[in-house]
């Protein structure tokens, strides 16, 4: 059942990324009919046919959702029935920001007079701006796709939440949120050019337990364990993704999330007379870290063992890199991820 569902996913997305690419290789044909001598008159004459490039796209990719809700409902032995049907063309045309599609399709033509004003040559900026034209129209596309799945979800009470499945190659930010599940109701977190997809779960499978997962570890597609995807790539490509420091955490088996979403939270602290790398992030009030340093602070005789809620943590949450710099020793390396959180 589980492989199942897992398989009707793959195969929505790869019609999702089919949709894309005729979207893209249109759009790039007509980009490159710009005239460089006039960038902004001659964008204006092919407007109409880039906009209605994504548009046509962005209704095919939205014409897919009832289909494969329904498919991912029969698989799980649900009844496929909703309150309505998706309206694929009331997701074309728009940006997923809200604005109109054709002023979001404009921003390549401003960033390529931007480049060539900071001093690059007409072909790099050329270049540059036909790569932010395509980025655009990929990802406007599998937004239409996403909303309408989203949308779809909405009107099918049996559907209780989606799980994210993660397409490599991918950043580290969508490897953390593999195999997540949401509320139906959960927006679908996403970068540029992002190809993560929802995977439907439905009542039935809530409850009897079932949930789609994969120990695919080898050029596979649709991961739902983190863990697997980061074992599956080289010790290169670990470092690349994640970040030599990152990556060497997580080989050690500190938690991954702990490790990428410290990041975000980054900045340079003031300890004695030096700069450390810290994150302010999982630093707060019943944290994992905040625990472990009260506790630490307890034992150490340095806080009450009633404080409770007046604790206050007073050392800097170090980040991965700074831990190696500063630990002398393997050991000292793993006691210090463990103080701060990201070993449990």
């Amino acid at each position: 059942m589980a492989t199942d569902t897992r398989t009707i996913a793959l195969d929505h997305y790869r019609r999702q990324q089919r949709a894309a690419r005729r979207a893209v290789n249109r759009v790039q044909t007509l980009w490159r009919s710009i005239d460089r001598g006039d960038i902004s008159g001659s964008w204006e004459q092919i407007a109409p046919s880039l906009e209605q490039a994504v548009i046509a796209e962005q209704i095919a990719a939205a014409a897919m959702a009832d289909a494969y809700l329904d498919a991912i409902q029969a698989a799980e032995g649900a009844e496929v029935a909703g309150a309505g049907r998706v309206v694929p063309t009331a997701l074309a045309g728009i940006a997923s920001d809200g604005r109109s599609l054709l002023s979001l399709l404009y921003q390549p033509v401003i960033g390529w007079k931007v480049r060539m004003l900071a001093g690059q040559s007409m072909e790099d900026a050329a270049r540059g701006a036909l790569s932010s034209a395509l980025r655009i129209t990929a990802t406007q596309v599998a937004d239409a796709g996403r909303g309408a799945v989203a949308s779809g979800m909405a009107g099918r009470r049996t559907i209780q939440g989606y799980v994210r499945v993660v397409q490599p190659p991918a950043c580290a930010r969508c490897v953390i949120l593999a195999g997540k599940e949401f509320g139906w109701n959960s927006g679908f977190q996403r970068h540029p050019r992002c190809d993560c997809i929802h995977l439907p779960t439905t009542l039935i499978a809530r409850s009897s337990g079932r949930r789609p997962t994969t120990t695919d570890v080898t050029g596979g597609r649709g991961f739902l364990d983190p863990r697997a995807y980061f074992n599956g790539l080289s010790r290169a490509e670990q470092e690349r993704v994640f970040g030599a420091a990152s990556a060497r955490a997580i080989r050690e088996g500190a938690d991954m999330g702990q490790v990428i979403n410290a990041r975000r939270g980054m900045y340079q602290a003031g300890i004695g007379d030096g700069r450390v790398s810290a994150t302010r992030v999982g630093s707060r009030r019943g944290s994992r870290y905040y625990n472990v340093e009260r506790r630490r602070a307890i034992d150490a005789g340095e806080v009450p063992a009633d404080v409770g809620r007046a604790f206050r943590i007073r050392t800097p949450r170090l980040m991965p890199e700074e831990i190696f710099r500063r630990a002398a020793s393997r050991d000292e390396a793993i006691a210090m991820l463990k103080r701060f959180g990201y070993l449990t």
